[in-house]
């Protein structure tokens, strides 16, 4: 599907991604980026199940992919590019042999007089 697609996406991983293009914090696993600010981009970072890191379950998986996600702010080079915070969408991906599980990291915006806030 995204291959199909390069002619509105700019997909980069972060073996692609160049020292001067990284981000401030770390580098994410993969990045979909539409060439139109106003469409969705894309976040994803993969890890496998360590039981050394504490992670019993694919759940424990995920949820340290998506606090890497928001720990690194790996949406900084995004937003800074001119993407509203609210057209990034964070997934996070736990394998663990044959078995995955994909969570994503969802923000609900609030408009209000002075701008927008997420809960």
């Amino acid at each position: 599907m995204i291959v199909n697609r390069v002619d509105r996406y700019r997909v980069t991983s972060n073996r692609e991604r160049g020292e001067n293009e990284r981000c401030s914090f770390g580098r994410y696993d993969v990045m979909i980026e539409p060439f139109d600010r106003k469409e969705k981009a894309f976040i994803f970072e993969f890890k496998v199940l360590d039981e050394d890191d504490d992670e019993k379950t694919l759940e424990d998986t995920v949820a340290n992919a998506l606090v890497q996600i928001e720990e690194k702010q790996y949406e900084a080079a995004l937003i800074a590019s001119g993407f509203a915070p609210e057209n990034i969408r964070k997934y996070g991906f736990g394998f663990q042999g044959q078995k995955c599980l994909i969570l994503s990291l969802q923000r609900r915006y609030v408009q209000t007089r002075s701008g927008k806030y997420f809960t």
